[in-house]
């Protein structure tokens, strides 16, 4: 006979409507999906938000399991002793199972005047209140992008194809993570569409001032408006709330998701670090860690021991305006290969996966579990590593439970 459960799923992004929609296809588990807002956010285009080319938002009845309960309210803090979560509100939900996918916030910078003047990306009110400060602003100012990474890359890419007069600074090389022949088919894209391009050490913005940025080599160079997107960092809620975090606010998990504080408590993704060695954030591995996520939680209430996480990557994408993109192709462990598909191929691919994300999340709404990933898809890098460290060839439970790093 089903044990009856009642499961709360914290925070209604890719990883937690994944996780609930999996909860839900099982008899007596009830489902609560705690989210700060009414309507799913498409993280993957507040850079299309902010350039006014999509609202970036889908209606939680499209993706979200009806049987899920949705609770509009930010989650203050975590009460692993009594098992229930506090709200803003001032209710308390109690559960007796919770999955951790609180999300990520941007990295704040200690760069003198920062907080104050750069305009961060990482939220829906981010790039809402960027769009506006856009608007309002004329169409030759000059715009400061900070961060050379993708997200940096796709907000400069966006506005620079509206006309605007937008400089990147990467504060390193342009788009780390690709491999050198994709990252020269980027900057080739980027100046193509006018974006003035500074990377190395001396690109690094040290300081930002109301029309102003400061760079490490010492000069100084005008910005009307300065676009934060060098970074994100978990959500603090797990570490407000006590339990053990890496330095990014991650929740230290094993490798079945797992805190190390409680067994009560998996966590899914841009929240999660298995074995305190986290996957990349992105959506590309949020769906996978809330379906495993779901998948230890429901093993646990029918009295089994829960499986390892298995996940893969298959590549990177990114926009480079509404006619032109790059999939860099991937190793399993998220390294770059020598492949990618550029140019308007390349921006059909990025504009496949945004839908096909969306689609996805749908589909395991109405038919959960079918989207489960085949345990011959994981990264077999990662098996060999954890292996040393005691978690013998993947067998669960083998894992020591570790300190915060």
């Amino acid at each position: 006979m089903q044990q009856q459960a009642d499961v709360v799923v914290v925070g209604g992004g890719y990883a937690g409507v994944a996780a609930a929609n999996r909860l839900s296809g099982t008899d007596g588990v009830n489902v609560t999906l705690v989210n700060p807002r009414p309507v799913f956010v498409e993280r993957i285009r507040l850079h299309q938000l902010a350039a006014g080319t999509d609202d970036a938002i889908v209606e939680f009845g499209r993706v979200l399991a009806p049987s899920v309960h949705l609770v509009v309210d930010a989650v203050e803090r975590i009460d692993a002793a009594a098992r229930q979560v506090e709200l803003s509100s001032g209710r308390r939900l109690g559960y007796d199972h919770l999955v951790y996918a609180a999300g990520s916030v941007h990295a704040r910078s200690d760069a003198p005047g920062a907080a104050e003047h750069a305009r961060p990306i990482a939220q829906l009110a981010d790039a809402d209140r960027l769009r506006e400060e856009l608007a309002a602003l004329g169409s030759t100012a000059p715009i400061a992008v900070v961060g050379g990474g993708p997200l940096g890359v796709e907000v400069a890419a966006e506005l620079a194809e509206q006309g605007r007069a937008v400089t990147l600074y990467c504060g390193g090389p342009l788009a780390p993570s690709l491999h050198p022949r994709g990252r020269r088919s980027v900057a080739r894209r980027l100046a193509a569409l006018g974006v003035a391009v500074e990377d190395g050490p001396g690109s690094r913005v040290t300081a930002v001032e109301r029309d102003a940025v400061a760079l490490a080599d010492g000069s100084t160079r005008p910005s009307a408006l300065t676009v934060w997107a060098a970074g994100f960092v978990a959500a603090d809620l797990a570490r407000r709330s006590g339990l053990t975090t890496d330095r990014a606010g991650r929740l230290i998990t094993d490798e079945t998701l797992t805190s190390v504080d409680d067994d009560r408590i998996v966590a899914a993704g841009d929240s999660a670090a298995p074995s305190g060695r986290p996957l990349r954030m992105s959506c590309q591995a949020a769906g996978p860690l809330g379906g495993a996520a779901a998948d230890t939680v429901l093993r646990r209430i029918g009295g089994q021991d829960p499986a390892p996480f298995v996940m893969g990557f298959v590549g990177l994408c990114i926009s480079l305006g509404r006619r032109h993109g790059i999939f860099q192709f991937e190793h399993r462990d998220d390294t770059a290969t020598r492949a990618h598909i550029g140019g308007r191929a390349g921006a059909a691919v990025k504009e496949l996966v945004c839908r096909g994300t969306v689609q996805q999340l749908a589909l395991e709404a109405r038919h959960p579990g079918v989207t489960r990933l085949p345990a011959g898809f994981g990264d077999r890098e990662r098996r060999r590593m954890l292996a040393v460290d005691g978690w013998a060839g993947g067998v669960a439970g083998a894992a020591p439970r570790r300190e915060g790093v």
